[in-house]
Order: structure tokens, then sequence, then C-alpha cells
């Protein structure tokens, strides 16, 4: 059997982007377009610019993406678009994208979930990679733990009661003025810093509970910026999550039978958060898998791998499927205190 060609567009947040991934694991084409100059004046995304910036852009990536991988729309398989969850607007724009072209060229849809393209990138990189894998999804929305046994096959362990991981970062980096985007910008100046100079809180760490919280954590560091050096402070902020990621995902090590711990999602690029759940996958005899850092951010090679893998399962979509803001890998996992609409 021939290879299936797979577009895959994202639009879900402040990058817009387009792909065309093979289900062998070729990546023919990707094209990315970021927009963190037109948000770093107001220190975070703005839906509305972004959604505007998506409507400019996408059309050109898409015949970029063509061009690049040397195929005609024709010749596709099928279009996979990301349908949620994520800023409403920007989320939108991809998800009609990919109806005009599905309807235009007589190709299947496939509504993806932005988490899911996260859940199933390391597959793309990996072949070796096999269900069922301990995945910890870790990124600027979302902090959880989830056994992964198929495409949209999900099983939530834990979840973030409040905050995620990469919000914090953000938040953090906003407060010591280290500029936008806030992730690589706290990890570049933790770099200098001494990751025990400042005392901060690990909350629930070495608690019973197998759920994530990092609110706490963004205010005290609240409190303290400007009282230590910023290096400090950005290094004691970082070391006190991942010493939160290594203790619940400890927990979740615990209670599931799974062939590789996984990490993917923007976080995931964090070389001390790498280094950690290394290290903590060889402690129990696991294999231990991230995807490349630039699979790690938002990107629509992982879209369009998560479109290979559902429409291999014959998971396609109607033309009606609606954009979803919020869109949880597992819906039937319990409720947990506090957000748990981040579930």
């Amino acid at each position: 059997m021939d290879a299936m060609l797979i577009l895959g567009l994202e639009s879900s947040c402040d990058e817009t982007a387009a792909a065309l991934v093979t289900s062998d694991r070729r990546i023919l084409a990707h094209k990315l377009a970021r927009q963190e100059e037109a948000h770093r004046p107001y220190g975070g995304v703005v839906p509305e610019i972004a959604a505007r910036a998506h409507v400019e852009i996408i059309g050109p990536l898409v015949e970029q993406a063509l061009a690049e991988a040397g195929v005609r729309l024709g010749e596709v398989d099928a279009i996979a678009a990301t349908a949620g969850p994520g800023l409403i607007g920007g989320v939108m724009v991809g998800l009609v994208t990919g109806k005009a072209l599905s309807l235009a060229a007589s190709k299947p849809l496939v509504a993806v979930n932005h988490l899911e393209g996260h859940a199933l990138s390391p597959r793309l990189t990996d072949p070796d990679l096999a269900f069922p894998y301990l995945l910890l999804l870790v990124s600027g929305g979302h902090c959880q733990l989830l056994l992964v046994e198929g495409a949209g096959k999900y099983s939530r362990l834990a979840t973030t009661i409040d905050d995620a991981a990469g919000e914090a970062f953000d938040k953090t980096a906003k407060l010591l003025g280290l500029g936008f985007p806030g992730g690589p910008a706290v990890e570049r100046a933790a770099m200098n810093g001494n990751p025990r100079a400042v005392p901060l809180p690990r909350p629930l760490v070495g608690s019973a509970e197998p759920h994530f919280s990092f609110a706490g954590l963004k205010s005290d560091v609240a409190r303290k910026a400007g009282l230590f050096a910023v290096e400090d402070m950005a290094a004691s902020f970082q070391q006190a999550v991942v010493d939160c990621l290594i203790d619940r995902t400890r927990i979740a090590i615990g209670k599931v039978d799974a062939t590789a711990l996984v990490v993917a999602g923007g976080v995931a690029a964090n070389k001390a958060v790498r280094g950690a759940l290394e290290a903590l996958a060889a402690e129990h005899g696991m294999r231990f898998v991230a995807p490349p850092s630039w699979l790690c951010t938002d990107n629509a090679a992982m879209i369009a791998w998560a479109g290979a893998e559902r429409f291999a399962a014959s998971l396609t979509d109607p033309l009606d499927f609606p954009a979803r803001p919020r869109w949880p890998l597992d819906p039937g996992a319990e409720k947990v205190r506090g957000a748990g609409v981040k579930a």
C-alpha cells in the first residue's frame, strides 16, 4: 500500500502553519509564520490580532507548502486541520480553510484535537514508539498526564487544578521583565542563576493527590520579584516547576503499564524539564522519548501526522464539524477541584 499524503493546518494560537506529511513519516514541507513581534508590546497573545494575522497568511502558506513538496492539492489524500482547543478566532480560520480545501478537492476532512497533535507527535520521528505510553503533556494551556493507547484513545491520569506550567512560565517572565515569549526567556535567564537561591513552594509535591498546581508558585514569584537577582529567580522558579512535574509523573508511573515515558508540548522543549524526565525514566527502567524541540511548539507537521493516524483508523469528520475552544482528550475523565475545564 502506498503511503498516504496529508495536508495539515494549524492556527490555534499565534503560529500559522501548513505542512505535508506522509504516513511513512516523511515531512515533505513545513511552513510556519510566527506573530511574536505583533504581540510583544502587549506581553502576551492578543486573540483578535492573532486571528487577523491567520486570515492574511494561511492561504499563501498552503500554496508555499504545496510548491515546496512539489505536489498538487488533488494529490493529497486528506486535509487535517486543528479544530480546537485554542483561541476560537484562530481555530476557526484554520478549520474553515481546511473545510474549503476539502470541499474544493473532494478530499476527506480530519478535524484534529490540537492536544492529540502534541500527544502523537513523538511517533512522527520515532517509529519504534509503540502504544500504550505514558505522556506528560505540558504546554501553555495544559498540563496533564495521559495513558496514550492509540489515536482517539486516551485515559487522563492527572491534570492541573489551576494554571498550566507553560502559563506559569509566561507570567513569571512578565513579572521578571524577561519579555515574550516567556518560556524560552526564563530558560535563558535560568542558565546563569542559582536554582536554590530563592525559597519557592512546590504545590502538591509529596501529596497523594495525582494532579498539578502552579498558581501558588506563580503568586510567590510575584511576591518575591525584585528581592532577588532576576537570574536566581528564574532558575529557582524553573527548578520548582521541574520538581513538581517529576513528583507528579512518578505517581503516574506507578499506576500504569506503559512502553515508555514521553513528554510533548511547548514546555517539553525546556532542557531542564527533559533532563529530569529522562533521569526519572532511567530510574524506573523505562524508555524516554521526546520530539525534537521544533516539534514541541505549535506546528502543522504534528497536525498532519495526527491526521494520518486518524485517517488510517477511518476517523474522518463532516464539513459541519464545529470549532471548539475547549476539547478534552478524555471527556469521560472525572472532574477535578479547581479549574477542571482545562482537563
